[in-house]
């Protein structure tokens, strides 16, 4: 099946074709007809699954069908979370409508609103973000009395920043009958409570579970707190990758990983809420073009981001649910792309990585990186790497069908064992390759790292993942 299957017009075919669309998606092949019926539609899909196009395209249609007016007043009205994702979708708007004439603005918060109202006021798509919108419309400045159509994207996202009592107020002065797409990749109560008051007999499309895309491989790295700062960068040098998005739980630490990695010498930059617009934008660009092959960002900064040559996805901190970690690791293995995910942990994450573990349906490897001198406090501890409630023996107990370890050889004058290969449960061939040299590691000034004997070999690290370098 391919795109001419929808009968669009040949100004959209331009633009499906410039944006290098082939093939349909999923989500795209259930969503689009209804949307062109003009029925109300309840999406359940993630991010990374191309329902942006699902619902811009038939909605671009909708609006040449109809003639409506090419420069307002606005006729589509797109409400997302964040920033990021707003300008994502004005974007793919713009993208696939070039050749129709059909204006599109966005409106967010944290940049001048004078340009924005100007553009509000000469476009038929609006993409917008609640807060914002419902600032220029209690002030009369942005009018809504045409909108046809309203998409509500990522509405669990919008539940979980608090914009619900915004969505109802602006909901509140859209015209009563019109069309209604609410997209969310999970259903609270809450969310579902909209969509029944909301949508009208919708259809609903449902492309994807919970469970994050197959070919992303998935490992957990054991480290003490006070070792994660050095497990990262070590890791960093050591395998191959070409873009990397990094999450972290607060800004903070997402500015201050940043800066500390751009001081190692790496590309890195970071993306999180008390940037300003300029600076959020321009980290965005850096990360799209290469400028930046790593960016460092919180679950809220992050939304939005659509980058396809992201190869791998390190949670540095374990995120607060496993709907969060699904969210976070779609960021790669996009477009039938392969993709790795790395989440560092500590002893304290054991409740998340369980309930992670169960959203994935087994259990999830742990692995060790080739020459890092790990500490005991988790890392550096063979029950780290055990399955639980093993029996502990001499406290030396190996993963439940895992090979047995050769003893570990000494390295004069280094305190503690030398350190050991990568080594996860159940190896397959492609997870047992001889590791590549690395680059010497930056002695590492986190407090709980060990001071290394002079002879101490350069970390690296193997293809635990059982992938191709990217």
């Amino acid at each position: 099946m391919d795109f001419s299957s929808f009968s669009f017009d040949q100004r959209l075919g331009v633009g499906i074709r410039d944006c290098g669309y082939v093939s349909p998606t999923p989500i795209q092949v259930q969503a689009i007809p209804p949307v062109l019926a003009g029925r109300d539609v309840l999406g359940l899909a993630q991010t990374g699954t191309g329902k942006t196009a699902a619902f811009a395209l038939p909605l671009l249609q909708r609006m040449i069908d109809a003639s409506a007016p090419l420069r307002g007043p606005v006729r589509v009205l797109v409400l997302a979370p964040t920033r990021e994702l707003a300008l994502q979708i004005h974007e793919t708007f713009i993208s696939l409508g070039k050749q129709t004439g059909i204006r599109s603005a966005a409106v967010f918060g944290g940049v001048g609103e004078n340009p924005q109202i100007k553009a509000a006021a000469q476009s038929s798509v609006l993409v917008a973000c609640p807060g914002r919108l419902l600032d220029l419309l209690n002030r009369g400045l942005v009018d809504l009395s045409r909108v046809d159509a309203l998409v509500l994207d990522e509405a669990d996202r919008m539940f979980d920043m608090g914009f619900l009592p915004d969505l109802r107020r602006i909901m509140a002065k859209l015209p009563a009958k019109r069309q209604n797409l609410l997209f969310s990749a999970t259903m609270p109560p809450e969310i579902r409570k909209i969509a029944d008051q909301v949508l009208v007999q919708p259809a609903v499309v449902q492309v994807a579970n919970t469970a994050p895309p197959e070919k992303i491989r998935h490992a957990l790295f054991p480290v003490s707190a006070g070792q994660k700062m050095a497990l990262l960068e070590a890791y960093l040098g050591a395998e191959e990758h070409d873009c990397v998005l990094v999450f972290t739980r607060t800004k903070h630490r997402a500015k201050s990983l940043a800066r500390k990695l751009e001081q190692k010498g790496m590309q890195a930059t970071s993306l999180q809420g008390n940037l300003s617009q300029n600076r959020r934008q321009e980290a965005l660009d850096g990360f799209r073009t290469g400028k930046y092959r790593i960016m460092v960002a919180t679950d809220i900064a992050a939304r939005g981001i659509d980058c396809a040559r992201v190869t791998h996805v390190i949670n540095f901190d374990v995120p607060d649910t496993a709907e969060n970690y699904t969210h976070r690791i779609g960021r790669t293995g996009r477009a039938d792309k392969s993709g790795q995910a790395m989440t560092l942990i500590t002893p304290e994450d054991s409740i998340q990585i369980q309930a992670i573990e169960r959203i994935l349906g087994g259990r999830l490897p742990r692995v060790r990186l080739d020459g890092f001198l790990y500490d005991n406090a988790a890392g550096g501890s063979d029950s780290a790497f055990e399955e639980p409630r093993e029996p502990r023996g001499n406290g030396r107990n190996q993963p439940r069908n895992a090979p047995a370890r050769a003893a570990r050889p000494r390295t004069p004058g280094a305190r503690g064992s030398a350190p050991r290969p990568a080594q996860a449960e159940q190896r397959t061939p492609s997870e047992t390759r001889t590791p590549s040299e690395r680059r010497p590691q930056s002695e590492r000034r986190t407090p709980a790292a060990r001071p290394a004997s002079s002879g101490r070999p350069a970390a690296t690290s193997r293809n635990v993942f059982g992938l191709g370098s990217a």
